[in-house]
């Protein structure tokens, strides 16, 4: 999947964001966790192991042609029967999904991240994370000369959830930076 997405520039969170993300979500036996944005699949399977044969996973993406090669990566690596693969738009599909989760992963189109925020934030188990992936934005987020609409976006939700009393958030500065909140009330 690594060698696919660098050779058709398929955005991924790689190998080192991926094992953070598996890792946080073993430390506290996440069951069900929701991806906002999931490409072809790559942070689903480390999630999927993470979760173990009990769990389940959300898988969402936009793309159908994406959503079916994560279903046949998903499938070749034996963890097809703990993902559920939705496609569409990822709060709407994240709003017809019932229930609480114990890691909502955010890593849709950065504009989008304000309004992910707000969708998922009540959707976090008390003792849950709540992770963002892009979140220094390859620096963009402290160039004042840069004001695109992504930039914005993940300005207004790095503000944003900092600013919650319901989360202890950090951002870790692995690769191109991580949200990290954990909900506290």
């Amino acid at each position: 999947m690594e060698r696919e997405a660098e050779e058709r520039n398929i955005p991924i969170v790689g190998p080192a964001v991926a094992t953070l993300l598996a890792t946080l979500a073993q430390s506290i036996g996440a069951r069900r966790v929701f991806e906002m944005g999931s490409a072809i699949g790559y942070s689903t399977a480390f999630f999927a192991r993470a979760v173990g044969p009990e769990g389940n996973v959300y898988y969402t993406d936009g793309s159908p042609d994406n959503a079916r090669e994560a279903h046949g990566h998903l499938s070749r690596m034996g963890l097809l029967d703990r993902v559920e693969i939705l496609t569409g738009e990822a709060v709407s599909l994240l709003d017809a999904t019932s229930g609480l989760f114990d890691v909502i992963f955010i890593d849709i189109d950065k504009d989008g991240y304000p309004r992910a925020l707000e969708a998922a934030a009540s959707r976090v188990r008390q003792g849950g994370f709540l992770l963002a992936d892009n979140v220094l934005w390859s620096g963009r987020v402290v160039d004042e000369g840069v004001r695109d609409a992504a930039t914005e976006g993940i300005l207004a939700f790095n503000r944003a959830l900092f600013a919650r009393s319901d989360f202890t958030s950090v951002i870790v500065p692995l690769r191109d930076g991580v949200a990290i909140a954990r909900k506290t009330s």
